[in-house]
């Protein structure tokens, strides 16, 4: 049996991050903005209107069928392109081709999903779309600890989580317009990721890193992409534990948004479309709030998981929300502190992810991608876990129940990280 422990890289000293042109910030919300805002109107409108035309007495169970089995299969997808990244040397640099290869996938899979006509095919395209967008995000999300220093991460990360929160409101409110037109809405969504990639790679060029001795990529190179020992790095190990809770609670809800609007409130289909759209601008206003004020003081206080705690407590709260009144006011305050509490998280973890990473210079996009596993996993895991929540009770009460207890265990979980405040 091999050892867990020959799996860790050999820590190395970071060289000092120069500062970063001041165009990178923006561009990394503009980034987000785009890929996550499409990857939301994906999961949000467009798939679950598309299962709905194909079998909607049977539409909650074909929607956790088809994006568990998609995001089980693609799971192995970051860990391992964020390895391969990290030994990417050339004239492009270490993630660009990779981002770059994602995004012509996704756009070539994305243009095929909307005129597919049975269940088993759209479920083997999805696992083609998720395998794209986490080829994309993997070496993205390394960007942060290559190319930003310490002190100046809160801004950036605010950026992204900026563009991640006005990127799904406007792409939710595009695809629900786009929605009765499913081969136009995948296409146009799949052509916006790959520009959106081009202009980034082309305007943010690749920082250009000095090779160090690696050894050879071998099997246990590829296995050690999936682990880190928590024994010598706990915190990385809680923060794991911490994201991966709170991903369940969110997309638990987040992934049967329309049918809470049509099952739950009693909305029509049509009705229900409209109405993400206002749910989008709920979210996207008190994520906004969020993001800056969260971003701005982390930076200024050098603390992260006091506002972590908040944004769970704020997510727990909307959860109570529509157990008290189910009405489709009640899903907008949801949306509205799902909002605040997801932008709060988003902009502190995103960064405290990057202080407990083991090896931030030689590993950083390996070691995230470890992490970006506790985004990945739940995503696979929170819509079975929705539905049978939803079919176990006759309803969505015990989904929201259960959420709020998800999201406080998260808080819980990262209270032991000693290297962070």
């Amino acid at each position: 049996m091999l050892d867990p422990a020959v799996f860790d890289p050999v820590p190395s000293s970071a060289p000092a991050i120069p500062r970063p042109p001041r165009r990178l910030i923006p561009w990394l919300g503009i980034l987000q903005f785009t890929v996550q805002g499409v990857f939301s109107a994906l999961t949000a409108v467009l798939l679950p209107n598309q299962l709905t035309a194909l079998d909607e007495p049977h539409k909650v169970a074909n929607l956790a069928l088809v994006t568990s089995i998609s995001f089980a299969l693609a799971i192995v997808v970051q860990p391992v392109v964020g390895t391969l990244s990290d030994r990417t040397r050339g004239r492009l640099g270490r993630r660009a081709p990779w981002m770059l290869g994602g995004a012509v996938a996704a756009a070539a899979v994305l243009a095929l999903v909307g005129h597919l006509d049975s269940i088993g095919a759209v479920a083997a395209c999805w696992v083609g779309v998720q395998i794209a967008f986490n080829a994309i995000l993997a070496p993205f999300s390394a960007v942060l600890p290559d190319r930003i220093p310490s002190e100046r991460r809160g801004v950036a990360s605010a950026a992204i989580g900026f563009g991640f929160m006005v990127g799904a409101a406007v792409a939710v409110v595009i695809a629900g317009q786009l929605a009765r037109d499913l081969p136009l809405a995948y296409t146009a969504f799949g052509l916006a990721v790959l520009v959106g990639v081009v202009l980034f790679v082309v305007v943010n060029r690749d920082r250009t890193i000095v090779a160090r001795q690696l050894p050879p990529l071998c099997l246990r190179s590829i296995l050690a992409a999936f682990w880190v020992n928590p024994r010598r790095h706990p915190d990385f190990a809680w923060a794991f534990a911490g994201r991966f809770l709170f991903v369940i609670g969110y997309y638990s809800v987040f992934t049967f948004n329309l049918y809470v609007l049509t099952d739950y409130v009693g909305m029509t289909l049509d009705e229900a479309n409209a109405g993400l759209g206002l749910l989008s601008a709920a979210t996207v206003l008190g994520a906004i709030a969020a993001i800056l004020v969260g971003g701005f003081l982390s930076d200024r206080l050098r603390c992260r998981k006091p506002f972590i705690y908040a944004a769970s407590v704020f997510m727990a709260v909307g959860l109570a929300v529509p157990l008290i009144s189910p009405t489709f006011a009640a899903i907008v305050v949801l949306s509205a502190l799902f909002g605040i509490g997801f932008g709060l998280y988003q902009v502190c973890d995103t960064v405290l992810m990057t202080e407990v990473l083991p090896d931030a210079d030689g590993a950083a996009a390996k070691d995230l991608g470890v992490l970006n596993l506790a985004n990945a996993i739940p995503q696979a895991v929170a819509p079975a876990l929705g539905a049978a929540l939803v079919l176990a009770t006759g309803g969505y009460i015990g989904l929201f129940a259960v959420g709020i207890g998800i999201v406080l265990i998260a808080a819980a979980a990262i209270w032991p990280i000693r290297s962070v405040r």
